[in-house]
């Protein structure tokens, strides 16, 4: 069993169990967003996201549409 917490980027829960069920993890760059429930391949992945929850993953999900999508300077 795995000893690592995974800490929420929007509230900064901490997950409470190795596989907490209902987190989201993204992975991005600059032209790409992919979501993953979650897995343990994907919240460990260089540069992975973790999210408490649908909601704050949409928080994210938005602020990245708005920093690469918004109206160019």
């Amino acid at each position: 069993m795995k000893d690592t917490i995974y800490r929420c980027e929007i509230c900064g829960t901490e997950s409470d169990e190795e596989r907490p069920e209902r987190w989201i993890v993204i992975h991005c760059s600059q032209l790409q967003l992919t979501v993953f429930k979650w897995t343990l391949d994907a919240a460990e992945a260089a540069g992975a996201r973790h999210y408490c929850g649908e909601a704050h993953a949409q928080v994210y999900i938005s602020r990245w549409f708005q920093s690469f999508c918004g109206p160019q300077r």
